[in-house]
Formats: C-alpha cells, structure tokens, sequence
C-alpha cells in the first residue's frame, strides 16, 4: 500500500497542492469538464431516435452500434491517456482531445448513412477518452490526497451537469427545429469553447504529481516503479480494491448505456412527446450531476466502499421502477433515483482509484479504471440490445437491474474498508 503523504505542502519543485492554493486553475477545469459533458450530452436525446425516425433501424442490436463504437473507442483512449499525460504532459493530451471532437458535429448533421453516425461516435469516444480522463487526472494532480473526493465529486459533478443541460436543450431544439441540425450546432459551439480555453487559459499540471511523488513515505518506493502492465494487472485484478472499484465502473457505466440507448425508445414507446423525453433525458445526469457536489466530499469523511455499495443497490432499485412502470410520472421519479444512486457511486470510484494508487502510477492506474468503466458502455449496448430484441426493452431493464445488484455485492465482500485518505 502506498505511504502517507503531507498535505497542502510544496515539494523540491515548488509545486503547493490543494484546492485553495490552485483553486483558479481548479474552476476553470471544472469549466472545461462541464463543456466536455455537453459535447456528449448533445446525443442523449436525439440520436436514439434519429436512428428510427430518419434511419430505420428497427433492431435495437442494430440502433445501439453507436454506443458499441462510442464505448470501445472511449475505453481505450481511457487507457491511453494516462501513459500519454505522464509520458508527454496532461495539457497536449487535453488539446488533442477537443481536436479529435471538431468533426462530430458536421458528421452528425450531414451523415448520410448510419456508418456516418457510428464513425461519428468513434471519434466522439476518442475525444471524451483523452479530455476527460485528463481532466480527471489534473484535478487529482491540483489538490492533493485530503480532498480527492471533494475534486472527484466537482469534476464529475460539472460534467453530468454539462450532459444534463444538453440532453434538455436538444429536446426542446429537437421539437422546434427537427433533429438535425440544431441540436448539433451546440456541441459544435461547446467544441470550439473548450479548445479555445485548453489552448490559452489551461496549465500542466504534471509537476504537482510529482511534488506529490517526493513526499511519500520511504514504505511507498517499491510502489512507485511499476510498469504500465504491472498496473492495469494490479488495477484489474490483483488489489482487492482497485478490481472491486473497476468492476463496479463496468457495471455502472453498462446500465448508462442501457439509459441512453434504450430509454428514450421506450418512452416514446409509450406515447410521450419529445419535450418529455427530452425532461426524463436530462434529469437523470442532472440529479447525478448535483449530488455529487455533496457525495464525493462525504466519502472523504466517512470512507469509499459503503458509498459505492449503497450507489448500486440504489441503481437497481431505480432500473426495477423503470422496467415496471408506464407514465411519465414514475419514469421521472425513478431517473432522480437513478441519478442519486449514480452519484454515491461516480466520485467515490474515481476517488478509491486515487486513494490506492501511487502519484508516480495514479494517472495509468485511473486511465486502465476508466478503460474497465467506459467498456461498460460497449458492454450494455451488447446485452440490452440482445436482451430487448429477444424479450423487451422492459426485461432487458429488469435484467440490469439485478446485475447491479450484484456488483454492489461484489464490492461489499471485496474493497476494503479503510482505504480513503481521510482515515
């Protein structure tokens, strides 16, 4: 396990880490995250049914490629983000993210064909791979140990909030204007903001992991020359942990893809309007969003793993009302409810990460987290596609359901209990 460190100290290079003593470049972080969000959020409403409506697509297996091409090429970018910020610095990989997004807005409003929108898709998840995954890192970087969860919850918080806006402005965009274009002119103004911030008001970050480095304890230096293999094994399997934390992000992340490919069809189904749609859409990230402003600082005080069980119990019970419900109504209360169980969990996994992690290892260790959770997208477009093919989109929501359950099981048996930097 790794040592202990000093708070709020500056190291050799004279690097002071807290969020006080880099609260400005903090903000603006936060800034660029939440406009990172709205570049995703500018699909949640529109393109499940843009892939009926003006595609055709009637197999939901068919309809949820997108999200197949999106999670895969987002977990790996995921994975290589990490090694890429230590190897070339956190900012050229933050830029080169809001670079791979430029197109995605022309490819969605001119495509052709549903390969345009799926290719669309690829470069979307290579995007959000490096921007957010760095953004992640660099917050980790700023602050220190004492307030990872608090950083974690605002930079998630920021995010989900970004997607939640977004799903909500492209609905009512989408019932005035139809489905393409405008709802994409708006990720494309996101797009064009947050290069332009990364380009000119965005610092490196990396000295601060490394003044972070040289105050370990002497314990910590067998930790701290591990190889990139030796990580992601550590982090996937062998630390009880980091594997309980990456499992769970899997989990977590297949039952967002099942709310963002499949919940909007079956809502629609269900005879409700796009402006519907578009309320259910966002409250989900949108009450995920905000909690987390509260729930990635709780678990600084009070511990990760009790966070994260309690988070995907609350999910399944959320996915359960969804599956068995018929109205708006109910539909909106379970979207709270999902959002509320997400946001126990999102930080706090991300904070787990940064708790068991050396500094010198800590942005592989997150980028092969975030590869294990964002597969979770590519996973959950798999089976609930098959499942809602095969027995309804309602069965397809039920049997993720129980499979969160599970997961939550998972990490009561196996993270430990007093791993979080506050003990």
């Amino acid at each position: 396990m790794p040592g202990r460190t000093l708070p709020h100290a500056a190291g050799r290079a004279g690097r002071m880490l807290g969020l006080r003593q880099n609260l400005a470049q903090f903000m603006l972080l936060v800034a660029v995250n939440a406009l990172v969000g709205g570049t995703l959020g500018q699909e949640r409403t529109v393109l499940p049914l843009l892939a009926s409506r003006e595609f055709h697509l009637d197999l939901y297996t068919g309809a949820l490629t997108y999200i197949l091409a999106f999670g895969l090429s987002k977990a790996a970018m995921n994975y290589f983000a990490g090694t890429l910020s230590d190897r070339y610095g956190r900012k050229p990989v933050l830029v080169a993210g809001w670079l791979a997004a430029v197109p995605v807005p022309l490819m969605l409003i001119f495509g052709p064909s549903w390969g345009w929108i799926v290719a669309a898709n690829v470069l979307l998840g290579v995007s959000q791979g490096l921007t957010w995954s760095t953004a992640v890192i660099m917050k980790m970087d700023l602050v220190g140990p004492r307030q990872r969860g608090l950083a974690m919850g605002f930079n998630e918080a920021a995010g989900y909030l970004g997607v939640a806006a977004t799903a909500l402005a492209t609905g009512y965009l989408a019932t005035s204007f139809g489905l393409r274009p405008a709802p994409f002119l708006l990720g494309a103004a996101y797009i064009a903001l947050g290069l332009g911030l990364t380009v000119l008001a965005v610092r490196e970050t990396h000295q601060h992991a490394k003044t972070e480095a040289t105050q370990h304890a002497a314990s910590s230096s067998a930790h701290a020359g591990l190889t990139t293999g030796q990580v992601f094994t550590l982090t996937s399997f062998k630390d009880r942990s980091l594997s309980a934390a990456s499992q769970a992000g899997l989990v977590n992340n297949l039952n967002d893809g099942l709310a963002w490919g499949l919940f909007p069809v079956l809502f629609a189904g269900a005879g409700l309007s796009l402006n519907q749609i578009g309320i259910l859409a966002a409250a989900y990230p949108a009450a995920w969003g905000a909690a987390q402003l509260a729930t990635g600082a709780a678990s600084d005080r009070w511990g990760r793993k009790w966070f994260i069980t309690a988070g995907m119990l609350v999910q399944a019970v959320a996915l359960g009302i969804t599956a068995t419900a018929h109205s708006f109504g109910p539909w909106l209360a379970a979207a709270v409810v999902l959002g509320l169980g997400t946001a126990l969990v999102y930080p706090t996994l991300l904070a787990a990460i940064g708790d068991v992690a050396h500094p010198a290892w800590r942005a592989r260790s997150v980028g092969v987290y975030r590869l294990w959770r964002d597969g979770g997208f590519a996973v959950g477009a798999l089976l609930s596609g098959v499942l809602a093919d095969l027995y309804g989109i309602p069965a397809a929501v039920a049997a993720v359901a129980v499979l969160t359950a599970a997961s939550g099981a998972v990490v009561a048996v196996r993270m430990r209990g007093n791993d979080h930097a506050a003990v």
